[in-house]
């Protein structure tokens, strides 16, 4: 049995069973859920055992009852195989009036009119992204972003990634199933398989409607060129349409809400805060995926593509850090948005907690950028006090950091107070 890599989401699904009777994991396939599921289960079932599929589908139209029994918490493993279980959790729950029965690791391809509750209040939700670069052992976790939002003083670290292992992190993704494989080829070969299955039939299984396998195709690739830009659906269309394919507004709408649903592609809206004109900001998505494997998988390049082109790389490592920026902050309630308006100033990404503290981040691949990302976080945090000054009513919080994330190798504390983080050395 190969070692288990902890995650950082192993706390919180234990504070979830603390809490409620039952909880879902959801994300995308590959992930680790039902790997980090079998950590707290007491029991389990598999319900897409094949030898056992119809049996278990018998059970759940005549007693789904009994599939819930075992030892608790009893992990059902692809659940919606059976949907009937989804009620017959949430009866158990109420019946018993315990926590942690439950965990419940699958897809969204339900059947829903097979679901009568929404389980509010009696199954919690959790999600979980790809493996973090501390996660996959890559970042060396000498710097810790809690510690960072509390103010930290000062840091001084190193990280041990060359920019070569950096792409091939990235390209490889953060799925777990590649990380015990022996050949760098092979470790490759996890995305690109990946986004084959969501080609062939994910796509049209997450809802039940045929869609096109080319046509989905050259939607990721059309994503992938505007990742981490605030390309509308107009010109991804376009883009679409220039490439072979042909799909109305409607059926590219569809085409992406099915992989919104699936994980796979997870833009983030903008920040508006009240220092420029409502006209000034931009206020479209980001266009992102939940790994930036996905993203290079989808254009069929391979790491020694972005040897040549640093600049294309550049938009995979913002994507890069988007994932890592997910996951490290999920325990403190974290939540992505962007800041970018007409004038050009802007923050890649603006980590919210729930507490109501933020941070300002710019991602900035060579250390050449540095400054640039820097100047841009400072002004921006001007106009905060500026408009604090002049609308002593309505005050805005000021950012808890300032953050320049790096494709470097040198982590510290600039005299002006912005943290310069190379990807490499960051943690929750």
């Amino acid at each position: 049995m190969k070692k288990y890599l902890p995650r950082l989401a192993d706390d919180e699904l234990r504070l979830r069973l603390e809490a409620f009777g039952a909880t879902l994991i959801v994300g995308p396939k590959w992930c680790g859920k039902t790997t980090t599921a079998q950590q707290v289960a007491k029991s389990s079932i598999s319900l897409q055992n094949s030898d056992m599929l119809a049996s278990y589908q018998l059970s759940g139209e005549t007693k789904p009852s009994l599939l819930l029994a075992g030892e608790k918490p009893r992990l059902l493993d692809e659940w919606q195989v059976v949907p009937q279980l989804w009620d017959a959790v949430r009866h158990e729950v109420d019946s018993s009036q315990s926590k942690g029965l439950f965990v419940l690791t699958g897809s969204n391809a339900v059947d829903e009119t097979k679901i009568s509750h929404t389980g509010i209040g009696r199954i919690s939700r959790m999600k979980m992204y790809p493996m973090s670069l501390f996660e996959s052992d890559e970042s060396n976790g000498t710097v810790s972003l809690t510690d960072i939002f509390a103010g930290a003083p000062a840091i001084e670290a190193h990280s041990d990634l060359s920019v070569e292992q950096l792409i091939f992190a990235t390209c490889r993704g953060g799925w777990p199933s590649s990380l015990d494989i022996t050949s760098d080829r092979a470790k490759l070969l996890v995305a690109q398989d990946y986004v084959d299955g969501i080609c062939q039939t994910e796509i049209s299984s997450v809802d039940g409607t045929k869609r096109d396998v080319s046509k989905t195709r050259v939607l990721l690739r059309s994503y992938a060129r505007n990742v981490a830009t605030l390309a509308k659906n107009s010109n991804i269309l376009a883009d679409i349409n220039a490439n072979g394919a042909t799909l109305s507004v409607g059926a590219m709408d569809s085409y992406i809400n099915a992989l919104e649903r699936l994980f796979v592609v997870e833009d983030i809206p903008a920040w508006c805060p009240a220092i420029r004109s409502a006209s000034a900001i931009r206020s479209g998505k980001k266009r992102l995926f939940v790994d930036p494997s996905i993203a290079v998988a989808s254009l069929g390049v391979e790491p020694q593509y972005f040897w040549q082109d640093l600049k294309t790389f550049g938009f995979m490592f913002e994507n890069l850090c988007a994932r890592d920026l997910k996951v490290y902050s999920q325990k403190m309630g974290g939540a992505l948005s962007y800041y970018h308006d007409r004038y050009g100033l802007e923050a890649d990404f603006v980590l919210h907690l729930k507490d109501g503290r933020y941070a300002l981040i710019e991602c900035k691949l060579g250390t050449t950028e540095i400054e640039q990302g820097a100047q841009h976080l400072l002004k921006l945090q001007q106009l905060l006090q500026q408009h604090n000054e002049g609308d002593v009513q309505c005050p805005l919080a000021l950012p808890s950091a300032l953050i320049v994330l790096t494709g470097g190798q040198i982590s510290y504390r600039r005299a002006d107070g912005v943290y310069v983080i190379a990807i490499g050395c960051l943690r929750d």
